[in-house]
């Protein structure tokens, strides 16, 4: 199998790359903004062909496509920062919109049979969820942030380029995903490498946190990307899926947990500056359509994950 991947060299990229390198003798062949790889992924390299393109930019992959001739594309590629969205706007939506259009536009311009997995978010549900019924993939669509409203964009573009002119789209709604190598960027692997700096002597005791009073559906990286392969091999055409575990967690409780497990005593302060502008209460997903067409169910227990987490960082020097 011809396999393409865009956005390859980042987090959920990378786990990708080795689910389907472990899954099959496939050509996996990845396409980067940068093309190169991070040290977490320097293994990859002697596996994967990197091409360096923007997808964002019109006829950047033209001539990959009619290089590798694909039969499925993964398209994981674009703008990530869900609060910095709301200071570079006109980044979201090129690097989620524009770029989708433009992979899209290449696939139609090459004309090739391929299946494509088009990555979008839970987030494009918005803050409509704040019961405990997670959101189904006929609730209605109310991104509140630049982040979430370019995913809902390209997510409703993706369905039309199926109508017309005719490709072959799956769309994947993936809600919060955590686990090793994820960028301190984010609130978990950030809690974790702060955690280890502490255990270290690099810092007092002393963790800066964000907004904790938020619950979210967190998954495995692991399992969300055995999710897409299955949603690659079984999912409907033009069809919407929502990948989440269906349980929410407030993140206070996700640092107390990683606390424990790390067995040193901090005390927390908020950082004004880790706040979102807007953030929704309660995000979960009903992911019972995923489960019933392709068979998917979490293998990765929370503790398992965060367990993964804190070794990682305690394996970076």
């Amino acid at each position: 199998m011809r396999i393409l991947v865009t956005g390859i060299t980042g987090f959920a990229g990378g786990h990708l790359a080795e689910a389907l390198l472990a899954h099959g003798d496939h050509r996996v062949v990845g396409v980067s903004r940068g093309g190169e790889w991070s040290q977490a992924w320097r293994h990859l390299a002697d596996r994967v062909q990197l091409f360096p393109a923007d997808v964002s930019q019109r006829d950047s992959i033209d001539e990959i496509l009619r290089s590798v001739e694909p039969e499925q594309i993964y398209h994981l590629a674009g703008y990530p920062h869900v609060g910095r969205s709301f200071q570079e706007a006109d980044a979201a939506w090129q690097g989620n919109l524009a770029a989708t259009r433009n992979l899209y536009d290449a696939v139609a311009r090459w004309g090739g049979k391929t299946r494509l997995l088009f990555v979008g978010s839970g987030l494009v549900y918005g803050g409509s969820n704040t019961g405990e019924r997670g959101c189904t993939e006929n609730d209605l669509l109310k991104p509140d942030n630049p982040y979430a409203a370019s995913k809902a964009a390209a997510d409703l573009m993706s369905y039309q380029y199926v109508c017309a002119p005719g490709l072959d789209i799956v769309r994947a709604r993936p809600f919060n995903h955590i686990g090793p190598r994820q960028s301190p960027q984010f609130a978990v692997p950030n809690f974790a490498r702060q955690l280890v700096a502490i255990e270290r002597g690099q810092q007092p005791p002393i963790l800066e946190t964000g907004n904790l009073q938020t619950r979210r559906d967190l998954t495995d990286v692991r399992d969300m990307v055995a999710s897409y392969l299955l949603l690659m091999e079984r999912g409907r055409n033009g069809e919407a899926y929502n990948v989440g575990s269906g349980q929410s967690s407030s993140i206070q409780s996700v640092l107390e947990r990683l606390i424990e497990l790390s067995g040193i005593a901090v005390e927390t302060r908020q950082k004004t500056s880790l706040l979102r502008a807007q953030d929704a209460a309660v995000l979960r997903a009903d992911s019972s359509k995923l489960r019933r067409e392709t068979g998917w169910k979490p293998r990765f227990s929370l503790d398992h994950t965060l367990k993964d987490i804190l070794d990682y960082w305690r394996q970076q020097s």
